[in-house]
């Protein structure tokens, strides 16, 4: 009998030391995996969402309320969202877009933010900041902010404000973003300290920086983009383009540079699929250039030299930059094809903890477009509600038998 007891516990230890070992492993694979965080932009303005279109898709040039033979309405891009041209503050399309960044495998969003000021569309785009960041929680995404300080020489330019007040309104901007998202739990942190990326600096140099940090009670993880300010705890890449056709090799070439000396958290790796620009066809201003897709060879080359590298962070750029031509959201011109790049490579890497697949990244659009189908008609959307919460908590199997109930409705994807 004792003996049996003896077996039994020995089992049981077995047991518990393999299911910590499982633990610690799963542990280590989360740590250890490289974070996908896709840089997203807030700004977009659309009818009937907003009863207006904004400059993003217009860009005083072309009338979206202008359709074409083949459906599409006229905007400021070379490329055409798949959902067609949105609103940022529309709770279907943050709904949808934080959706497929769940099921493509990526990890949080960089969402490029202008301050607080009532002053062009700075207002506008932190308050859809403030939505998109509801959603990636409830996607389980985490967040940051890239801050573009060049909206203070924008103001001071217009005279909105005085150079003499300059770095007052950075401290308020800083001291805003610590009572509203640094201390969020889903917020990105490095040695507990929360990351903020600068586009740039544009405005700000120097000591002009701590100053700003000077009010918070924590200072932020600071990253600069290229190594451009001194002081600054790491660096950023971006695009590589200067008013010329970027080739293979140079953007090789800058992204070697970029990862040659960093440590895990000194550099924020970056992916991106290609750059075309429309600023010159619209009279904005000179071309910034351009950088080749290769079909999808630049975004899967660009990935892959990511994944190899010492970053902690890497930041795909962009989700949703149509102006610049930087986008990996669905489109008419590449489909799903960058979502599914990226799901391959989370399969490869984490094996059967990713079971997300091709088939589950046509769901969210599918949910949303019933939802502009059927937006008044009360007992479809009550399903689609029922759908949409399906989809968060990742019952995805109930959510593809309820969605196609209701599609059998009518037909809205061609």
């Amino acid at each position: 009998m004792r003996s049996k007891l003896m077996i039994l516990i020995i089992i049981i230890g077995i047991f518990i030391v393999g299911m910590s070992c499982a633990e610690a492993f799963d542990k280590k694979v989360v740590e250890s995996r490289k974070k996908l965080l896709a840089h997203y932009m807030p700004w977009y303005v659309s009818k009937p969402f907003s009863n207006q279109w904004g400059w993003h898709w217009t860009m005083n040039y072309y009338d979206p309320d202008e359709v074409q033979p083949n459906g599409q309405r006229r905007v400021a891009s070379h490329y055409y969202p798949l959902i067609g041209p949105y609103d940022s503050g529309d709770p279907d399309v943050l709904e949808c877009h934080t959706l497929l960044m769940k099921f493509a495998g990526i990890d949080g969003i960089i969402i490029d933010w202008y301050g607080i000021e009532d002053f062009y569309d700075y207002s506008m785009i932190n308050r859809n900041t403030q939505h998109i960041i509801n959603y990636a929680k409830k996607a389980g995404l985490e967040f940051a902010i890239c801050y573009e300080d060049q909206a203070i020489k924008q103001m001071i330019q217009a005279g909105y404000i005085t150079e003499e007040k300059a770095v007052n309104y950075g401290q308020t901007a800083m001291c805003w973003l610590q009572d509203h998202f640094f201390n969020d739990q889903a917020y990105v942190k490095v040695d507990n300290r929360p990351v903020l990326l600068v586009f740039g600096p544009q405005y700000y140099k120097g000591n002009q920086w701590e100053q700003l940090f000077s009010v918070l009670s924590q200072r932020p993880f600071f990253y600069t983009l290229n190594y451009s300010q001194d002081g600054a705890d790491g660096a950023f890449g971006w695009i590589p383009v200067s008013d010329v056709t970027t080739t293979p090799e140079q953007w090789r070439g800058y992204l070697a540079n970029l990862y040659a000396e960093n440590t895990r958290k000194t550099c924020v790796g970056v992916i991106f699929p290609q750059f075309h620009d429309i600023y010159e066809n619209v009279g904005v201003r000179k071309s910034y250039g351009s950088l080749d897709a290769q079909g999808v060879k630049t975004f899967e080359e660009t990935l892959d030299i990511a994944l190899k590298s010492n970053c902690e962070f890497i930041q795909i750029a962009t989700w949703n930059d149509y102006g610049e031509g930087t986008i990996i959201e669905p489109t008419v011109e590449f489909g799903y094809r960058y979502l599914e790049i990226i799901q391959q490579r989370r399969r490869q890497e984490l094996g059967n903890d990713f079971s997300y697949t091709t088939d589950d990244l046509r769901l969210p659009i599918m949910l949303y477009q019933l939802k502009k189908k059927y937006q008044h008609n009360q007992s479809v959307m009550k399903d689609l509600s029922k759908c949409s919460e399906l989809l968060f908590s990742g019952n995805l199997s109930d959510a593809r038998i309820l969605i196609l109930q209701v599609f059998h409705l009518g037909t809205v994807i061609k």
